[in-house]
């Protein structure tokens, strides 16, 4: 059975992840609206966002050049939730310095929805779960947060900050998945993709004579 196992985010921290497990995976990024309905959580938001942009690449007709025997998509989305606000992207570097003043010497919860949807024999087959790591960060002082803004690092991922970059410095501690920081569980897909009767190891394409390319 052949399988082809399609990522539909145009993040790059998510294909490295995916990549440094031996899965590389075919991009096709979701043009989907990522705006937040009035009243919803972080966990119910990244929830219907994950499942609306991998429902936005399978109808999109994207698929269509990449089907296989079988064939993965999997979707994700991520936000920070810091005392009851919701940061996602804050696209910015002046939002940025707002976060970050707000989230030195506290506590936030990364919360990022996963959907995988299997398609086989002209049916489909979809799961939702959501992943959530409690990450405390340093008490930076006014000329780091500059610092680590005017990198630009900051403002083009979800709640300001990243762990597998320059912001690992800023990280003191992590309760549960770090994979998950970084916006997409290893862990948690592994499960959802057994629930759907996908074994892991078949979707090592990115191994060459047994090892890690």
């Amino acid at each position: 059975m052949t399988t082809c196992f399609v990522l539909a985010s145009k993040s790059p921290a998510r294909l490295r992840m995916l990549r440094s497990a031996g899965i590389d995976p075919v991009v096709i990024a979701s043009g989907a609206d990522e705006s937040r309905l009035h009243g919803e959580n972080a966990v119910t938001m990244t929830a219907r966002l994950s499942r609306l942009k991998a429902h936005s690449v399978i109808e999109s007709g994207g698929l269509d050049e990449h089907l296989a025997d079988r064939t993965v998509v999997v979707a994700c989305d991520s936000v920070l939730s810091l005392d009851g606000r919701i940061l996602g992207k804050p696209l910015t570097a002046e939002r940025a310095r707002q976060w970050w003043r707000r989230m030195r010497g506290h506590q936030g919860v990364l919360v990022s929805g996963h959907h995988v949807a299997v398609i086989a024999d002209g049916q489909v087959r979809e799961q939702t779960r959501v992943g959530q790591t409690v990450v405390t960060f340093a008490d930076l002082t006014d000329a780091e947060i500059d610092a680590y803004v005017d990198s630009g690092e900051p403002a083009k991922v979800a709640g300001a900050f990243t762990i597998d970059g320059l912001g690992g410095a800023f990280i003191t501690r992590i309760n549960g998945d770090p994979h998950n920081v970084t916006g997409i569980s290893l862990p948690l897909l592994r499960q959802m993709l057994m629930d759907l009767d996908v074994e892991w190891s078949s979707l090592w394409n990115g191994l060459k004579g047994g090892h890690l390319s």
